[in-house]
């Protein structure tokens, strides 16, 4: 049993109401992400995400292949929306992501999905993709506390996040499981399609550790609060990943959990793409590794070489 109260508990009803206020007003000149569309989501407006007011879900389940902390021995409830606020050529999810199938759902069916897989054993909220419907979420959230959710949010994100939109989520999100994608705004831009990804993505996760510092697990491992970031190697951009980890150790003040991923391998329109269509050599993979322990990043997990 998680035994600390999750943040959103502690929030008092004229707090959630400011936080629902302030999202809405986002939503109306959709400024949720660094996008910054403009449009009128309440009204149906789809921008760079091709989503109006209602979230689409992709699926819903206990999922047991996160980190450690956070699927546990019972699963991490995980609620995976469509759309996305990037265009990663490579991306695994595509179906979901790139060409958003999924349902439209009401704001109650999330709440009920929430108290379900809590009903089930399920160790946490795990939002994945979860940039595009912030507001949404809050209100969900809320709802379904009043109706006796109380295991911890987990906020699981490409990275590519507003530092208003975060700001939001204080006191919501317990658990930021984000990526760090990019060392430079050109990769963002030439890969996912997106302007100043690393100058964004940086920003965000300096506020995301500031909100909930370093990672903090119950006496059965299961992650209560905190920080993860997800380095995910790519092809020809290990001196970008290098420029990571060094801002990663200068810039937070306390020794971060890293998940270092080999999962990559080409799909999608990475097919088509001379850079992205490769592989990463298990080489790279322990030059990445053996970076991180130089600069004294030594908490975490490191993922199985494919070779």
């Amino acid at each position: 049993m998680n035994s600390a109260k999750p943040s959103y508990l502690t929030l008092s009803e004229q707090e959630w109401q400011d936080k629902i206020d302030a999202g809405l007003a986002m939503l109306e000149k959709c400024v949720l992400c660094p996008n910054n569309c403009g449009i009128n989501r309440i009204a149906g407006k789809t921008g760079f995400c091709r989503t109006g007011f209602f979230p689409r879900i992709a699926s819903a389940f206990a999922h047991t292949g996160e980190e450690p902390p956070i699927s546990g021995y019972n699963g991490s409830g995980t609620i995976f929306f469509a759309g996305c606020t990037m265009r990663c050529i490579y991306c695994q999810n595509y179906p979901f992501s790139q060409l958003s199938l999924g349902r439209p759902v009401p704001l109650s069916f999330i709440k009920d999905k929430m108290l379900e897989l809590q009903q089930k054993g399920c160790h946490n909220i795990n939002f994945v993709t979860p940039t595009h419907v912030v507001p949404q979420l809050i209100i969900a959230v809320h709802e379904a506390s009043k109706e006796g959710l109380s295991i911890p949010i987990v906020y699981n994100t490409s990275g590519y996040e507003s530092t208003a939109s975060l700001n939001l989520l204080d006191g919501i999100v317990d658990i930021y499981l984000t990526d760090l994608r990019y060392g430079s705004d050109e990769s963002g831009q030439k890969y996912s399609g997106v302007g100043k990804y690393s100058q964004a993505a940086r920003e965000a996760i300096k506020l995301m550790a500031q909100q909930t510092g370093q990672l903090r697990c119950n006496i059965e491992g299961i992650a209560e609060k905190g920080l993860i970031i997800r380095l995910l190697l790519l092809p020809g951009l290990l001196d970008e990943l290098k420029d990571t980890i060094r801002f990663i150790a200068a810039e937070l003040d306390f020794n971060p959990h890293i998940s270092l991923m080999n999962q990559y391998f080409p799909t999608w329109k990475a097919l088509d793409n001379p850079d992205m269509n490769a592989t990463v050599g298990s080489d790279e993979f322990e030059q990445a590794f053996h970076l991180m322990r130089q600069y004294g990043l030594t908490n975490g997990w490191i993922q199985d070489t494919q070779q």
